[in-house]
């Protein structure tokens, strides 16, 4: 979606900021502050940074990873998916940070799943590098699984790879822990 920026002094800004921040929020109306004739920053509605999903959602998931111990980082691709990142190590002291990352969409789009330091020949995966968590065997569901359930997931994903690394097969147990 093209912003058609119009530019606002600061001043401006000033005198009237409730009636400006209301045509940013309700009207999608974009603007590029000047002050002394330099341009210093811009407004723009939410919906251009943060991603389609319901707030109320996201908050629902942040919560239940916080009262399960857990202090992911967060951040936004490229394309404004929400990711969430989660220190990981190896068996042999690697780093294998999983990142979740939440497609726009979600809780109806599966999320994605990546796991740093796994080498490209790693089973499991699909082409473009995703944890193959969610398929044939295990479906998403939006209205039981969350970004907790598969962080569960992951974690027992890169158990698997570290057992293919040493003993060349994949285990066959599959699922969702505590399901």
């Amino acid at each position: 979606m093209p912003l058609d920026f119009s530019l606002l002094s600061m001043t401006e800004l000033r005198t009237r900021p409730g009636e400006i921040l209301d045509r940013v929020a309700e009207k999608g109306e974009v603007f590029i502050i000047e002050r002394n004739g330099q341009r210093k920053a811009c407004l723009v509605p939410l919906s251009v940074l943060l991603p389609d999903i319901p707030p109320a959602r996201i908050a629902e998931e942040v919560e239940q990873l916080v009262q399960h111990g857990e202090q992911p980082s967060t951040s936004f691709t490229d394309s404004k998916e929400l990711a969430f990142r989660f220190p990981e190590k190896l068996d042999d002291g690697a780093s294998a940070e999983l990142s979740i990352v939440l497609p726009h969409g979600y809780p109806n789009n599966c999320p994605r799943v990546y796991a740093g330091a796994v080498g490209a020949g790693a089973p499991h995966r699909w082409a473009d590098g995703a944890l193959c968590l969610y398929g044939v065997m295990t479906g998403w569901n939006p209205g039981k699984h969350t970004v907790y359930t598969t962080l569960q997931l992951a974690r027992q994903w890169l158990r698997n790879y570290q057992a293919w690394r040493t003993v060349g097969q994949w285990p066959q147990h599959e699922g969702i822990p505590n399901e």
